[in-house]
């Protein structure tokens, strides 16, 4: 021990002062390095083996290593012989290292939690209306968490630095104009985390429901804490803010559960089926997989003066389905018309009438009239005549 001391004495006396203490700190926050690595073995084997702090516990082990360094470093830099304004400055650099380091931990957790509780939801099942609503609610507030635990850390860290927290202070002293100026530069965050809070309780919209916005039609991919994510139907993605949900109207096709009723028109001539094809749309709808068994209809809705507009009706357990169902009875109708009932497919009438016309004379009226040869000419008009008769007399007699 007399030997280690005496080595120490020796380095101190050939070292300066200041990186002396600085090569102490670097040895506590080494020596805490050490301790954890061999310590964190045993806070696992005594951790609880079930529950949320199972799942916690392992994933602050990085957090849980630079914290127990920021404390060593915290306590050494008081006790070494720095300079006042060095023990200042690594004082409250390690301070707000450690501040940063309880709000990952509190992140970390955060996300644990959230995983937890959305992990098991079956969301991929047919009937996801209940699973959906636990998601969007968590990670709603996930979102919203994360923004008050970085807000909160954030003002911390800079309340724990005197010349910050005298601004503030003097800041919120001569609040007036400068707060309403803040205030209405902020407002279309706090305007967009306020929609976050009011989606994840009255949930107007839930993960993977099916929207109209904007004129495009898709899922609810990601509901973040200022926007949504739609996936549209063409994988593209529309990024929508949070407070357009909650200010602008929309249509969910899913807002109390996924059944839907999709429509298939055909435009036929006055000449269709409309009984047997009424029966042929029972027949296609009960051999489709993609059909509930709950709505099947047929009707025509619309007259005009060349076609009649037949509209029918089908249901489905859920839009994509409700799609594949109406492909699928609009092709197989337009086959079977286009066998057994080829006149019922939109065709344009005409009426075709022929005029006689005498040559040089106007087309003979509806009443009584010369004939051909009364007048002395055969009423063929001369340019139909062979190449050697034009011009000749039509009565060889009288030559």
């Amino acid at each position: 021990m007399n030997l280690i001391e005496e080595a120490l004495a020796e380095s101190r006396a050939l070292l300066p002062e200041t990186l002396w203490a600085v090569l102490i700190v670097l040895a506590g926050m080494a020596a805490a390095w050490g301790l954890h690595a061999l310590l964190w073995p045993l806070i696992l084997r005594i951790a609880p083996s079930r529950g949320l702090w199972a799942q916690v516990i392992p994933r602050l082990r990085r957090p849980a290593r630079l914290a127990a360094m920021a404390v060593m470093a915290s306590v050494l830099v008081n006790v070494a012989d720095l300079p006042p304004d060095w023990t200042y400055a690594l004082g409250k650099t390690a301070f707000a290292l450690l501040i940063v380091i309880i709000g990952w931990m509190c992140l970390i957790a955060l996300e644990t939690a959230v995983h937890r509780a959305t992990d098991n939801l079956a969301l991929e099942a047919e009937d996801n209306l209940a699973a959906r609503k636990q998601a969007t609610q968590m990670r709603v507030l996930r979102a919203a968490g994360r923004v008050v635990i970085v807000l909160v850390t954030l003002g911390a860290v800079l309340a724990s630095f005197q010349t910050v927290r005298a601004f503030g202070v003097s800041l919120f002293a001569s609040a007036g104009a400068a707060g309403l100026v803040l205030g209405f530069a902020a407002r279309p965050v706090l305007a967009n985390l306020i929609a976050g809070i009011q989606i994840a309780i009255t949930q107007p919209i839930r993960i993977d429901d099916v929207v109209i916005v904007e004129g495009e039609w898709g899922w609810i991919e990601e509901i973040a804490s200022t926007y949504v994510v739609v996936r549209i139907w063409d994988l593209r993605r529309l990024v929508v803010p949070l407070s357009q949900f909650i200010e602008q109207p929309f249509q969910n096709w899913t807002r109390e559960n996924a059944e839907i009723i999709g429509t298939v028109f055909w435009y036929l001539d006055y000449t269709a089926p409309i009984g047997e094809m009424r029966e042929k749309l029972k027949e296609f709808a009960e051999a489709s997989p993609h059909w509930d068994g709950k709505v099947v209809n047929l009707q025509v809705t619309e007259t005009d003066k060349e076609v009649i507009t037949v509209r029918a009706l089908l249901s489905a357990r859920n839009s994509p389905t409700a799609w594949d169902l109406r492909c699928e009875v609009r092709e197989k109708m337009v086959a079977w018309l286009q066998e057994a009932y080829p006149g019922a497919l939109p065709r344009v009438r005409g009426e075709l009438t022929m005029t006689e016309r005498a040559a040089g004379r106007p087309p003979r009226g509806p009443g009584p009239g010369p004939g051909p040869g009364e007048d002395g000419t055969s009423g063929i008009p001369e340019a139909a005549l062979p190449e050697g008769e034009r011009g000749a007399d039509p009565d060889p007699k009288r030559t």
